[in-house]
């Protein structure tokens, strides 16, 4: 947004930086300190800020930044998923870290000859890094998935 050549998408892409490092920092301290009542009364106060700054701004960008703001308007739990639950990174430097692997595997092989094959594939990967993730052997998972399939899961229990 910095880049673009209208001064009002300059400007939004700096409001959003501020709030994206905002929300960086509540999270960073939150992880130091694991104190949920300041942390939930400033993210319930943030995601207001941020829905303001979008319905401040989106009448005054053009095409490129009105596109971002929708997004963000229409997907806004999504992006901002780590205000509702802290547990959850702000990131997705792991996702990214664990999709080299599929990338790596892939280019190795040659990739899929066909689309079923590029499901499968991604399919597999996916359990073996969410199994890497949790500390779960893959051999055993896929072993009980053989025997019961309905008795195992991948996603974790939050307690």
């Amino acid at each position: 947004m910095l880049k673009l050549t209208l001064k009002s998408q300059q400007e939004i892409g700096k409001v959003f930086i501020r709030l994206i490092d905002e929300a960086f920092e509540h999270h960073a301290t939150w992880r130091i300190h694991g104190d949920n009542p300041p942390y939930f009364t400033w993210a319930t106060d943030f995601k207001i800020r941020v829905n303001q700054a979008i319905s401040d701004w989106l009448p005054k960008v053009g095409y490129a930044a009105g596109l971002l703001l929708n997004s963000l308007k229409k997907k806004s739990a999504q992006w901002w998923y780590f205000l509702d639950d802290p547990l959850v990174p702000p990131d997705n430097n792991r996702a990214e870290r664990n999709l080299r692997l599929a990338v790596t595997k892939r280019k190795v092989s040659g990739g899929s000859r066909s689309m079923d094959g590029l499901h499968n594939t991604a399919a597999l990967l996916t359990v073996i890094q969410t199994c890497k993730a949790q500390g779960k052997s893959v051999i055993d998972f896929f072993r009980q998935a053989l025997i019961d399939p309905s008795s195992i899961s991948l996603i974790p229990i939050l307690t």
